[in-house]
């Protein structure tokens, strides 16, 4: 792969899959106790908060308990150690990036915030929220998960586009290529003439639009492909 001095990393649900947190599709997992649209839209919030704050505090406590694995660790020293920049954009919300020691962009939230959905103020979120739960600026009582669900806009994209549009190597990270604007990065990067890569457990929907594919769980692929790029070879 050739050299290059801007970097975007763009990792989702199959990066935390070996700390123990499912991806949507797990058998088993909290996202398989659920449908999407009874937890993780604006419509069943206003329909029922209590279900949707229940849901989310299984996540942040499950979160909270969690460790990041040996490809959080990696992109961390990716970001440490390379001479050039490398930005992190993360559909995750569970914070392990942060934990092994990164900084990340969060396209899609996370955990340890809460938003008012009346005035939109931000604020570290309790372990537990409640339908009902007050806002500590406007005082409503429409205290909700700073989660972007489905049918939002995910945050900083602006940000985001304009560092694919001028990177050099585009790499996505245990995404499966199906949620979308994420899924459209690559073919974004394509244009923008940066060198892409896909690292995965399988084949993802988006597989065909990358150049390089490094297949097997993240864990073991990411720090070898890091252990590359950072030795040029």
């Amino acid at each position: 792969m050739r050299r290059c001095e801007r970097i975007v990393v763009l990792t989702g649900a199959g990066v935390s899959a070996e700390s123990g947190l499912g991806t949507f599709r797990d058998e088993g997992g909290l996202w398989a106790q659920h449908r999407i649209e009874d937890v993780a839209t604006p419509e069943a919030f206003a329909r029922d908060p209590a279900l949707v704050h229940r849901f989310y505090t299984a996540r942040r406590i499950q979160a909270a308990q969690a460790q990041p694995n040996a490809a959080h660790r990696a992109l961390a020293r990716l970001q440490a150690d390379w001479e050039g920049d490398v930005l992190l954009v993360t559909q995750n919300v569970d914070g392990l990036h942060q934990k092994a020691g990164a900084s990340a962009i969060h396209m899609h939230g996370e955990l340890s915030r809460a938003l008012c959905a009346a005035c939109a103020h931000r604020w570290d979120a309790p372990l537990e929220m409640s339908a009902g739960d007050t806002c500590p600026a406007c005082h409503a009582p429409s205290a909700r998960p700073d989660i972007v669900w489905f049918g939002e806009m995910p945050y900083h994209m602006e940000r985001i586009l304009d560092a694919i549009q001028t990177c050099d190597l585009f790499a996505a990270i245990g995404t499966s290529g199906q949620v979308y604007p994420a899924a459209g990065f690559v073919e974004e990067a394509r244009l923008a003439g940066a060198a892409t890569v896909e690292l995965n457990l399988r084949d993802s929907d988006m597989s065909h639009a990358f150049e390089h594919h490094i297949l097997g769980p993240a864990s073991r692929t990411v720090p070898v492909w890091v252990d590359q790029i950072l030795t040029g070879k």
